[in-house]
């Protein structure tokens, strides 16, 4: 009887294949080591967005006031220009509700100020005309009179040399009426005669003397009198034009008093209008940290954030320094967003499932307080668009694409702790360029 246990263990007989194993897995193994692999930077971030009117914003008192009504609730989405809530006024320099009309009328009141002053000023110009007017008048009067004057003398004048020669040629009759009476050839009667004629030209020379003298006085008591006029007038106009300019002066500073009353009045309309804290865009509101009626909010606190509807999502990744001269502008960045599924193949990215693709548009300069460089990532148009569900700071997980190398040469890198190779990212628009070039 054949022992079938023995046949059941040993398989002696049978043909091994060991070696078609082996030769198979080594072939397939050498083979593997020259497939391409994709070198990568693992990085983190979160989603944010490009332009900062579209991240979220706070919410914010612009004066001290009193919560009096709310008009949303935490996860309400609003519309730009929707009432949030309502203040009421707590200073005691805004309390009184007809405080704008009040400051209008005290406008008004300096307004009427202003008015007055410049009819005064009207006023003051219409007197300078009227005295420069006298003035002119009157001095021409003095004028004229000095130039009759003047006329007088001259003709007073003549009559003096007129007087003196007439004197003189009756001194000389005199003298020789006296010699011919002492020689006894002329009565006394003649002498007497010529004597009196002698006299009466004595006498009438300093009549015409006297005229002269008066009517020099007359002209320098007239001159005396216009210096007078023109000094009295002056006076008179210095006077006038100085209350004009001192009432130019409260002109001018009415016309500041009623600019800063304005600029009150205005500042007032504009403070009503803050007593209602509007959404200064469309989105949800969160985080309200305030409740119920009557709490006082003092000047700039936060109330809660808005978190805009619309916006064109990125992604910022904190990049470490050692691998910054890896990354550039216009970079492939691959990216996993929390809460979506994936499958990654590190190497392969194009055969991974659940990544979205992106490129780089900015890399900052400045290192950020985490000791990392940060990077802008934003939607490749070209390629799957990102999920539309995504929210502002939901976590990302990127895979910065380098250069396409071997499985071998991978290896031998990381063997060796090489870093990645260096490659510079040209864009489509540059290398025309070049091209063009």
């Amino acid at each position: 009887m054949q022992i079938q246990s023995y046949d059941k263990i040993y398989h002696i007989h049978k043909k091994s294949r060991v070696k078609r194993w082996f030769l198979f897995i080594f072939v397939g193994g050498i083979v593997t080591l020259f497939l391409p692999w994709t070198q990568n930077i693992k990085v983190k971030g979160n989603v944010s967005s490009l332009y900062q009117s579209q991240r979220p914003q706070q919410l914010n008192s612009p004066i001290p006031g009193r919560i009096i009504k709310w008009n949303v609730k935490n996860g309400d989405y609003v519309k730009k220009g929707d009432t949030l809530l309502q203040l009421s006024e707590i200073k005691d320099d805004y309390l009184d509700p007809l405080l704008v009309q009040r400051t209008q009328e005290q406008v008004e009141a300096k307004k009427g100020v202003r008015d007055y002053y410049e009819a005064k000023v009207g006023t003051a110009r219409n007197q300078l005309e009227a005295l420069n007017a006298s003035r002119d008048l009157k001095l021409n009067q003095v004028k004229i009179k000095i130039i009759q004057l003047n006329n007088k003398l001259a003709g007073e004048q003549a009559e003096l040399e007129a007087a003196k020669n007439e004197l003189q040629l009756s001194e000389d009759q005199y003298a020789r009426q006296k010699k011919m009476y002492d020689e006894g050839l002329v009565s006394l009667t003649q002498f007497q005669q010529r004597s009196i004629s002698y006299q009466n030209s004595i006498a009438k020379k300093t009549a015409n003397e006297n005229k002269v003298a008066q009517t020099q006085q007359e002209i320098l008591n007239t001159q005396i009198e216009q210096n007078s006029v023109t000094q009295d007038y002056n006076e008179k106009l210095s006077k006038i034009e100085g209350e004009r300019f001192q009432s130019m002066g409260q002109i001018e500073g009415s016309d500041g008093e009623i600019a800063k009353l304005q600029n009150q009045v205005a500042n007032y309309i504009a403070r009503q209008g803050l007593y209602f804290i509007i959404a200064s865009q469309d989105g949800q509101i969160v985080q309200l940290n305030k409740a119920g009626i009557g709490e006082v909010l003092k000047d700039g606190e936060n109330i809660g954030t808005i978190v805009p509807t619309n916006v064109d999502y990125a992604v910022e990744i904190y990049i470490k320094p050692v691998d910054l001269p890896l990354v550039k502008e216009g970079q492939r960045v691959m990216s996993i967003f929390d809460g979506f599924p994936a499958i990654v193949f590190s190497g392969w990215p194009d055969s991974s499932y659940g990544t979205f693709a992106g490129k780089v548009v900015a890399v900052e300069s400045n290192i950020s307080a985490n000791g990392m460089f940060k990077a802008l990532i934003v939607e490749d148009k070209n390629e799957k668009p990102w999920p539309p569900k995504i929210k502002m700071g939901t976590g990302v997980q990127g895979i910065a694409i380098l250069n396409n190398v071997p499985i071998w040469y991978e290896l031998w890198r990381n063997i060796n702790g090489f870093p990645p190779d260096y490659y510079e990212v040209t864009n489509a628009k540059s290398a025309k360029d070049e091209k063009t070039k």
